[in-house]
């Protein structure tokens, strides 16, 4: 190997102003991490896409020595991100499914997990499937039942995983006691933040001590690079996960680090626009004749409204609602929008419909789909920048295709 076996990350806990957390959110987004070029006066810091650093003597490391150990442009992305999470360092991974993996690989054979009901199929399937090969087990629980989380700790259970929305049943969990709920059986507590985004909450400020994105979503926010993000507010944690991921080498490329970083300078005003958007959506679809149900946290309806509107600052673009109709109609009105593009994946700009019971979550067993209520009937749309009215009238007219079809 031509770097050193245990590199040290370099860009853990750096911070790039005298006191960057005096600056509001969105100014954080735009200038931590983004400090001008010093050589140009490049208001964009340019991509070092170098795979390898000249270094300044034998066995002397310099700040990079390999790009799988640190990169430039990937340090100035996790810089960004540690100082919008609120935390002590940040990860930057090649997709999200390989960040939710470095945390897993804390995990020692015979330990257990304690994970929600409620979360993405992806991660259903790391945990049954590949984390079992290793003898890890896991249990899966209601996240808002906080009696039902500490009831399925056992001796060798190891970490609580939930999301801090649920995907895609848009469960919200009570961040702060889960925390508590974890510390006091000395157990590790992580989350899912993809649908809450830190514009909308900062998990480690409840508590929490891994917060994960999938930063293909909202923190790229255009539908064009694959990532993962892993944020942490405690050092020697930060240290473990970042051993584990340059020991296995999933960390996101220099480009793709670019484009996540450039996501991140508009996220706030993405994420409060297509929020409203989503309301006024979520309003009109729960009046709807054909519609059995609608799951938006900002409903006076959902079942943790309050704790959603005292837990974050908005209520996500994120929205599923249930037809009065079988698996195959479900099918036609999402085959039948025009303006919302049929296609797994959330959070960018353009907005995108889905049928979890055949893409997201098919990955779930049959049984627990129907145990935990996602059924033939459930949409799932991510909300973009599109107009409201547009993508009401899209999905009026997708509605009555569908469920006339035969």
């Amino acid at each position: 190997m031509s770097e050193p076996q245990d590199a040290s990350p370099p860009e853990a806990a750096e911070h790039t102003t005298s006191d960057p957390q005096q600056l509001q959110f969105r100014t954080r987004a735009i200038h931590v991490g983004n400090e001008i070029d010093p050589q140009t006066g490049a208001v964009v810091p340019p991509i070092h896409l170098a795979s390898t650093f000249r270094q300044p003597g034998a066995g002397e490391w310099g700040e990079f020595d390999y790009s799988r150990s640190g990169n430039p442009t990937r340090s100035r992305l996790q810089q960004t991100l540690t100082s919008l999470e609120g935390g002590c360092g940040s990860l930057a991974f090649s997709s999200g499914m390989a960040a939710i993996h470095c945390v897993t690989m804390l995990l020692e054979s015979g330990q257990h997990v304690v994970a929600g009901c409620d979360i993405y199929g992806g991660a259903y399937r790391l945990l049954h499937n590949i984390c079992s090969r290793s003898g890890i087990e896991v249990s899966l629980v209601d996240m808002t039942d906080l009696d039902a989380v500490a009831a399925a700790i056992r001796p060798e259970t190891k970490l609580i995983w939930g999301e801090t929305i649920g995907n895609p049943l848009m469960t919200i969990p009570d961040l702060a006691g889960l925390s508590a709920v974890a510390k006091r059986a000395g157990v590790l507590l992580g989350v899912d933040n993809t649908f809450g985004t830190p514009a909308l909450i900062r998990p480690l400020e409840h508590g929490v001590d891994v917060v994960m994105h999938s930063a293909t979503k909202f923190l790229g926010g255009h539908s064009d690079c694959l990532g993962g993000t892993l944020s942490v507010a405690d050092s020697e944690l930060f240290d473990r996960l970042y051993y584990v991921q340059n020991a296995t080498g999933a960390v996101l490329d220099p480009f793709s680090s670019f484009l996540v970083a450039r996501g991140l300078k508009t996220l706030d005003l993405r994420v409060r626009e297509q929020s409203r958007s989503t309301m006024q959506l979520a309003t009109w679809l729960e009046q709807h004749p054909q519609v059995r149900r609608v799951l938006y946290p900002g409903l006076p309806s959902h079942p943790q409204h309050g704790l959603a509107d005292s837990q974050f600052s908005g209520f996500g673009t994120m929205l599923c609602f249930e037809l009065e109709g079988d698996f195959q109609q479900t099918a036609r009105v999402c085959e039948a929008t025009k303006l919302f593009h049929l296609a797994v994946s959330l959070g960018a700009v353009e907005s995108l419909i889905e049928q979890p019971a055949s893409m997201s979550h098919a990955s779930y067993d049959a049984a627990d789909r129907e145990r935990f209520g996602i059924s033939d009937g459930l949409i799932r749309i991510s909300v973009g920048l599109e107009a409201a009215a547009d993508l009401q009238s899209d999905l009026e007219q997708a509605i009555a295709a569908g469920m006339a079809g035969g």
